[in-house]
């Protein structure tokens, strides 16, 4: 493995620790049960997910197949070996990280080439002092893909030891089809990044366009009432009016309910335009509106059709439309003393009953209104003719 300042591997202390000769491993007395081990471990590293288990399983598997005491499962990390892993008898380097230069693993992937120490002392490749605390006396070192190595698995023997060539060719063989489970999982991974990407980028557009699906619901809905509202009092303007009564009067004539239309002008406005400018003409007609809301209810529809002039349809009501001017003209007295600083509010008003049997149309009942609130703004006409006369 590695270290920056070592003793000389050939020193007289070292080679006399092993006098014996290196164990020489034997021809495999089955050499078909190492294949089917293999082809076994190849299998499970195809269905691999990610880096952690296929070190799982090549750990085990290097140990297996060549019977030795330890497995390392190294990683190449810049110009740093990284030992992500191991299966060993006894700790080994496992987590830890070595410059290339000195280690046997970065020279077995520099070199692309496989290594075989059969006694670690008398190799001067070998960092004695990073070796000597642990059990390891031989090993051999295989690259993890031999075009451009990526990594190396390294086994171990506590005892001086030669791998036979079938041991060899087995661990390098399980090293390629490591590099190749690697190789899926890093596609793999790809493309999982480039879908969950693609999900969220769809999601993302999904949501843009829920939201501009609701902007655009918000803004027709927005559209469709300013269309149906008076923009000056808030009311029902002409077309909203229409719209909403003509649906009522279906309503009137199909549960054969009662039902009024009141036709309303606003007495003044010409004078107060006038005199007092656009602008307090305006908020005159304001006032009106404000009056109409409070003598009528919210299930009435209340509607401002022209500059001055007023309706409402009121439904589900058999009050006689005298008690309707009444309510209405007590709501204007009540507003003139409330606010006497300002132009005087005064309405005059038709009322017809809405006939559910009738087949008039609304545009008639309309006219008709219309036509009985000329009859009451002449008549205070001649009334204030007759006492300015007196």
């Amino acid at each position: 493995m590695i270290q920056s300042d070592t003793a000389h591997p050939g020193s007289a202390s070292h080679v006399s620790k092993f006098s014996v000769s290196p164990q020489v491993a034997p021809v495999e007395t089955e050499p078909f049960r190492a294949v089917e081990h293999l082809v076994e471990v190849v299998q499970h590293l195809a269905l691999a997910k990610d880096i952690p288990e296929i070190m799982a399983i090549v750990r085990t598997a290097a140990r297996r197949l060549t019977g030795a005491d330890g497995a390392t499962f190294v990683l190449r990390d810049g110009d740093h070996c990284f030992y992500a892993d191991e299966d060993a008898i006894a700790p080994l380097w496992k987590g830890q990280r070595f410059p290339m230069n000195i280690c046997i693993s970065g020279w077995v992937m520099n070199t692309r080439q496989s290594v075989t120490i059969p006694d670690i002392f008398k190799d001067s490749r070998i960092p004695v002092d990073a070796y000597r605390p642990t059990f390891v006396r031989s090993l051999a070192m295989v690259p993890i893909r031999t075009q451009d190595p990526i990594g190396a698995i390294g086994n171990y023997w506590e005892k001086p030891y030669i791998p036979a060539p079938e041991q060899l060719k087995i661990l390098q063989a399980l090293a390629d089809s490591t590099a190749v489970a690697m190789e899926n999982v890093r596609i793999l991974q790809e493309l999982e990044s480039r879908v969950r990407q693609r999900t969220e980028e769809l999601e993302a557009a999904n949501q843009e366009l829920r939201s501009e699906a609701i902007l655009r619901k918000k803004m027709e809905a927005k559209v469709l009432r300013l269309s149906l509202t008076d923009e000056l009092t808030g009311l029902n303007n002409r077309r909203g009016f229409l719209i909403r009564a003509e649906q009522m009067l279906k309503l009137v004539r199909r549960v054969h309910t009662h039902g009024w239309l009141i036709y309303i002008d606003l007495d003044g406005l010409k004078q107060v335009n006038d005199e007092r400018g656009h602008d307090a003409g305006d908020h005159l007609i304001r006032n009106a509106a404000k009056v109409l809301r409070e003598s009528f209810r919210d299930s009435d529809i209340v509607g401002r059709i022209g500059g001055d002039e007023f309706v409402v349809f009121a439904t589900g009501t058999s009050t006689p439309a005298t008690e309707v001017e009444v309510r209405l003209r007590q709501n204007i007295e009540h507003h003139n003393r409330s606010y006497p600083q300002q132009p005087q509010l005064s309405m005059s008003i038709g009322v017809i009953r809405c006939d559910p049997h009738a087949l008039h149309t609304l545009e008639d009942m309309i006219h008709q209104a219309d036509a009985a609130m000329y009859i009451e703004k002449r008549r205070k006409r001649d009334r204030l003719r007759n006492e300015i006369q007196e």
